[in-house]
């Protein structure tokens, strides 16, 4: 007997995410709601709204379920291909949202510019991702460039790379930045070491290195604040 997935609009009235979101506006719903609209169905035995809830508890929060693949989201019981492209495609629409909220002509004065510009770009990201901004004469942002993706050491990610693309642009100077997917944003001996190493070469070739910050989960450590650079 086929499985019969039971539609929002089954719903008692007071229950239902849509007419809720119409009378009072989508901040006024959960986590739960929202995700349930984007669903818009459940299965057999649950509401889409019981559907939600044990997603985001399965999943252990909202946070969690933005950083699950396509692959992972499939194997989650009530989520099939359709419902984890659906997701997906919500999760990147809101993180460019969040980016498109910041001027077109970006200038990094302190380092809380810079960590409001590349935050929640890279707060989520599952692996570790080394940026580098390109900037002019006037501390704009010139240019953007990840350089890197994994573990975070001279190997992966040397001097060389990191100013050749800083040259291609004409840089004046440019500022480093990169997540760790633990959340926590204490810098590693690694980190200190690499932020060294592209401090004396960029004196050297005459463009220097502004700051270097790691991102963790809506926080951020700057190693010249810290004293590192």
């Amino acid at each position: 007997m086929e499985q019969r997935a039971y539609m929002l609009r089954e719903l008692p009235a007071d229950e239902r995410p849509r007419e809720r979101m119409q009378r009072h506006g989508a901040s006024a719903l959960s986590h739960a709601e929202l995700l349930a609209i984007l669903l818009r169905t459940g299965t057999r035995n649950e509401s889409a709204i019981r559907l939600a809830e044990r997603i985001l508890t399965d999943c252990g929060g909202l946070k969690r379920l933005a950083e699950r693949s396509w692959d992972e989201l499939t194997h989650i019981r009530g989520i099939g291909p359709a419902k984890a492209l659906q997701l997906q495609a919500s999760i990147e629409l809101g993180r460019r949202v969040a980016r498109s909220r910041l001027p077109e002509t970006v200038r990094i004065a302190r380092p809380q510019d810079a960590a409001d510009l590349l935050m929640e770009e890279l707060r989520h990201l599952r692996e570790e991702h080394f940026v580098c901004l390109f900037l002019n004469t006037k501390n704009q942002v010139i240019g953007r460039q990840t350089l890197s993706i994994g573990s975070l050491n001279a190997s992966v990610v040397h001097p060389r790379e990191v100013f050749r693309a800083a040259i291609r642009r004409s840089s004046a100077s440019i500022l480093c930045a990169h997540n760790h997917p633990s959340g926590d944003p204490t810098p590693s001996k690694e980190d200190i070491a690499l932020t060294r190493r592209l401090a004396e070469a960029g004196e050297l070739i005459g463009i220097e290195l502004l700051d270097h910050l790691v991102i963790g989960d809506n926080r951020y450590i700057s190693l010249k604040e810290s004293g590192c650079l």
